[in-house]
């Protein structure tokens, strides 16, 4: 049996795997420049492998072609899964591009009045007679007041403007975003104004679209809007 563990970091792929078959070994001592083969008690091995995350001409997924090299199949060959145990696959793509700010550009769909509330923030001061204050970076690009309001008992104050959230995301989108992040007053309870707005997105065509009271159903705007 073969238990895999991957990492998939933005340049490679490390993965180490938990052996207990023989021939496998066999063949992979092979190739020391490649793998790192370390035994166990109780007949088994650890085997340790790194490859390109990205290698287009020669694979299209690093953890699966990693695999590949191990158990020494070709191209044509399927995985056999009857002997694989697990797979736990782990990444840091996602905080890389976080971090280095390469994600998808981003447009904000918020309740009017509520344009600079992410920007504002909670005004938390770890030094409080810093006299320059020094606000972190916002991951999106644009920012579209939607004309909406549901108070914190449920009652629709203001209706969706669906005309207007649609002519202001096909601009967005025209310009060349792909992404939309939906954050309304008291979604977390009364979610239907940022439903409406979601379909309106997808119609258009954004290829994600993330909406606070699905990615945090929680209480405070700026908390559910930064999580969003």
């Amino acid at each position: 049996m073969l238990k895999v563990f991957a990492d998939r970091g933005g340049t490679f792929t490390d993965i180490v795997a938990v052996t207990n078959n023989q021939a496998i070994i066999d063949r992979l001592y092979q190739h020391p420049q490649r793998f790192l083969i370390v035994p166990l008690p109780n007949q088994q091995w650890i085997i340790v492998y790194k490859l390109l995350s990205e290698n287009p001409e020669q694979y299209q997924d690093a953890a699966i072609q990693g695999i590949r090299d191990i158990l020494s199949l070709t191209d044509d060959q399927p995985l056999p899964t009857e002997t694989i145990e697990v797979v736990k696959m782990g990444t840091t793509v996602a905080t890389n591009a976080l971090l280095e700010r390469k994600g998808d550009r981003v447009v904000l769909l918020i309740t009017k009045g509520f344009k600079d509330a992410l920007r504002i923030g909670y005004q938390n001061r770890p030094d409080i007679f810093a006299r320059q204050i020094i606000l972190p970076t916002l991951l999106y690009e644009q920012v579209i007041e939607a004309e909406e309001r549901y108070d914190a008992q449920g009652n629709q104050l203001i209706p969706l403007n669906l005309e207007q959230v649609h002519n202001d995301l096909q601009t967005a989108y025209n310009q060349g975003i792909r992404s939309c992040a939906i954050v309304f007053m008291h979604s977390y309870r009364y979610p239907h104004h940022e439903q409406q707005a979601a379909k309106i997105a997808q119609a258009i065509g954004f290829s994600q679209i993330s909406v606070s009271h699905q990615v945090s159903p929680l209480m405070k705007l700026v908390s559910r809007g930064d999580t969003t």
